[in-house]
């Protein structure tokens, strides 16, 4: 005969809560919708964790905005993921080969903040071109759904959390202080 369901339920929890507690995050990719606070949340998160930040944008954007070519993309991104330790926050959209970093990472954060608030930050923030406001506009329909399925295809290990707003942000960063 085998265990009672209520048993079997009891044991498999405490083998995911013995997993969860021995869990240290490495490798951390943030990803969303551009003004949701990618940047900001990796530097905070780095404070916590003290892990270092790259901040994507900075590295695949040539001078005038020049998106670089997606196989030289790649590379830099393979290069870049050798490291033991890091928090990569960038979502490119388009022109993104996110799957490079999504392989490697232990963790994804996705920023799933909704559109009139990242559009008032991007506003805030600094002036953007048409096509990151189509980008921006198409987002949840878009690139989300594509997003996802990129994760669920080259992340199958890593420890996934969707953020849908700043008070998930705050709890997910409060959660790594204990």
């Amino acid at each position: 005969m085998g265990a009672s369901p209520a048993v079997s339920a009891c044991s498999l929890t405490i083998i995911v809560c013995v997993s969860l507690v021995g869990f240290t995050m490495k490798r951390v990719v943030i990803l969303g919708r551009g003004g949701a606070g990618k940047s900001t949340l990796a530097v905070r998160l780095s404070e916590i964790t003290e892990l270092p930040v790259i901040e994507l944008d900075k590295v695949f954007w040539r001078s005038g905005l020049v998106a670089k070519p997606r196989e030289q993309w790649a590379e830099i991104q393979r290069r870049l993921i050798e490291e033991e330790r890091w928090i990569m926050d960038g979502d490119l959209g388009a022109y993104d080969t996110a799957e490079v970093r999504l392989r490697a990472a232990d963790t994804i954060i996705v920023l799933d903040f909704s559109l009139v608030r990242c559009a008032w930050q991007a506003v805030r923030r600094s002036r953007e071109r048409a096509d990151f406001w189509r980008w921006l506009l198409l987002y949840r329909r878009q690139s989300r759904p594509l997003l996802m399925e990129a994760i669920a295809k080259h992340a199958t290990n890593a420890d996934l959390h969707v953020l849908r707003n700043p008070e998930a942000v705050r709890q997910f960063l409060e959660d790594r202080r204990k």
